[in-house]
């Protein structure tokens, strides 16, 4: 639903997942990204920290490639942080996303 930009569609199906993972998080951030979403996005990611569920490179990817474009140092900070403490600063791919932001 969401590469066809049924984000409504996308999210009632996202809502009604009981044990969310990493991949549904991921499916849905993408969603909202790949629609230029960048504000939801970052609510999202902070959900899924706030549930417990580790994001992983992909999560990141997809949430610096969405929020590129911000010109906020509050907001590109937050996703930063969050790059550095759940230990993706290395990851070669992060790497490459944070340096095209």
């Amino acid at each position: 639903y969401g590469k066809c930009g049924s984000l409504e569609d996308a999210r009632s199906m996202f809502d009604r997942i009981l044990l969310r993972d990493v991949v549904s998080w991921n499916a849905m951030i993408s969603a909202y990204g790949q629609n230029g979403h960048c504000k939801q996005v970052l609510v999202l990611l902070c959900q899924m920290l706030d549930e417990g569920v580790k994001p992983d490179s992909i999560t990141f990817v997809n949430v610096v490639g969405t929020c590129a474009w911000l010109q906020t140092l509050p907001e590109l900070n937050v996703i930063h942080a969050s790059i550095i403490s759940n230990e993706f600063e290395a990851d070669v791919v992060v790497g490459t996303a944070l340096v095209n932001m």
